[in-house]
C-alpha cells in the first residue's frame, strides 16, 4: 500500500521511525516533509500537501492512506481535513485508530508525536492500516451527508 507521511519539528523522529517500520511491512511511503529538523517550520504545508496526494491517489483508483504528525496532532489534523476529499481522525488509542477506519472510513491518521511513544504511535499506524471500513449502511450515509457539505 502505497502511505503518504507528513510532519512538522514536533513528529519529526516518529515521522522517520514511521517511515522505516511501514518500508520494512512492504509499504510504499511517500515523505512529504519536513526533510530535515527544523523547529521554526510549519505544518499546514507538509498536511495539505500529503492529504491532496491522498485525495489525488484514491480517486485514481488506489487504496492510499495517509499519516500527519505534530506535537499534538489536532493542527495536524485541522490542517489534512482542509483538503476536499480528506477523512482525517486524530487517533489516540488503539480504539479511534481502527474506528476511525471503521465508522468514518477516513484516509489520513493524525497523531501526536509528544502525546504518545514510538511503539504506542506505531501500534496506532498499523491499526489503522490493517482495518477496512464497515461498509455499514448507517456510516456510509453519514460519511454521504458531510461530504455533500463539503461540496457545497
Amino acid at each position: 500500500m502505497r502511505i503518504h507521511i507528513a510532519s512538522d519539528h514536533a513528529g519529526f523522529d516518529l515521522k522517520e521511525a514511521l517511515i522505516e517500520h511501514l518500508a520494512a511491512a512492504g509499504h510504499d511511503v511517500v515523505n512529504h516533509g519536513a526533510a530535515t529538523f527544523d523547529p521554526q517550520d510549519d505544518y499546514p504545508s507538509f498536511c495539505i500537501a500529503a492529504g491532496e496526494a491522498v485525495v489525488a491517489e484514491n480517486e485514481a483508483g488506489g487504496g492510499t492512506l495517509g499519516i500527519v504528525i505534530g506535537g499534538s496532532g489536532n493542527g495536524e489534523q485541522i490542517a489534512a481535513n482542509k483538503v476536499r476529499g480528506v477523512r482525517a481522525a486524530l487517533a489516540w488509542n488503539l480504539d479511534t485508530a481502527r474506528l476511525g477506519r471503521q465508522h468514518n472510513d477516513a484516509n489520513v491518521i493524525a497523531i501526536g508525536a509528544r502525546q504518545h511513544s514510538v511503539e504506542e504511535a506505531t501500534s496506532f499506524v498499523d491499526a489503522f492500516v490493517a482495518e477496512p471500513f464497515s461498509n455499514d449502511p448507517r456510516h456510509q450515509r453519514r460519511i454521504d451527508e458531510v461530504g455533500a457539505y463539503e461540496a457545497r
